[in-house]
């Protein structure tokens, strides 16, 4: 179930340790410069989206709500060895569950992005073509295999209703990959292994 955070909570989350320096591991070796720059790609183009008048005309985006996807534990999971958030420090860290955490984090945004109405191709253009790149590239255990039928859909809110929805969980996606851009520089940096 998505959670809504009011703008102090969400720079309380922000400002804590464990969401600001997640620390992912690839799947497939060493990670590579390609995947920061990858996960670089995809948060500007969350950000580029974000600010689009055409796709979210008559709302300002900047002043709604974030919706997170609460079904992971990436922020956590993926936290650095010796991180301090609350006055607890974090003694350990476990890669598979990081990468577990990730890719489904990757997996969830991209159905639900796939899902949208997208008749201009907003969004395929920028947002769900950087969020492939990086799936593939950098988590290909992350790949939709079971991707949602647009056509299966039954009852739709109303557009103003979709692209609210659309604009919070944009957001949501937003600081997730600002925890995913950090933790892959944290990864690239060589840090996680001292």
């Amino acid at each position: 179930m998505p959670l809504y955070f009011t703008p102090a909570l969400l720079l309380l989350v922000l400002t804590c340790a464990q969401v600001s320096q997640s620390v992912p591991v690839m799947s497939k070796g060493p990670l590579t410069e390609s995947c920061v720059l990858h996960a670089q790609a995809l948060l500007q183009n969350i950000t580029e989206t974000l600010t689009q008048n055409q796709l979210f005309t008559g709302i300002d985006c900047t002043k709604e709500s974030v919706e997170l996807n609460m079904e992971t534990k990436t922020p956590s999971v993926c936290a650095p060895k010796e991180s301090t958030c609350a006055g607890v420090v974090k003694a350990t860290f476990d890669q598979e569950s990081c990468l577990t955490n990730i890719g489904e984090d990757l997996h969830h945004y991209y159905n639900f992005l796939d899902a949208q109405p997208n008749p201009d191709n907003r969004l395929a253009l920028t947002v769900l073509f950087s969020l492939r790149e990086i799936m593939e590239n950098c988590f290909p255990r992350s790949l939709p295999t079971d991707l949602v039928s647009k056509e299966a859909a039954t009852v739709r809110p109303s557009p103003y209703d979709e692209r609210l929805h659309l604009c919070k969980v944009l957001k949501g996606f937003q600081v997730r990959s600002v925890t995913i851009n950090r933790a892959l520089a944290y990864m690239n940096s060589g840090e996680h292994t001292k």
